[in-house]
């Protein structure tokens, strides 16, 4: 069960990483005007993207400042999820070892 618990944590916050890395290349690509933000398609993805990244990345853009035009952000947000995700599998092989993993 606890094993269980871990596993589905670290695959929301890969799922979070991916969903962080896809908003910033759609972002990209509808400012070079290769991806057309009034195409349904475009929209309907990047309106989700932005309601599933935006509450991690909102904290994060209000303490760092943009560096001129560049939000740096998403890879604050990537490098303290990774951060947590170590942090996580570093404490499930100390319940494991311990032997409360059942």
């Amino acid at each position: 069960m606890v094993a269980a618990i871990f596993w589905l944590v670290s695959q929301v916050i890969h799922l979070l990483i991916l969903a962080i890395v896809a908003a910033a290349v759609l972002s990209i690509l509808v400012a070079f005007g290769i991806a057309n933000p009034r195409n349904q398609v475009v929209y309907v993805v990047g309106d989700f993207l932005n309601r599933v990244t935006e509450p991690i990345l909102r904290p994060i853009r209000r303490i760092v400042p943009y560096f001129g035009n560049v939000d740096i952000s998403p890879v604050i947000a990537i490098l303290l999820l990774e951060a947590l995700q170590m942090i996580l599998n570093d404490l499930y092989a100390r319940v494991v070892m311990s032997g409360l993993a059942y």
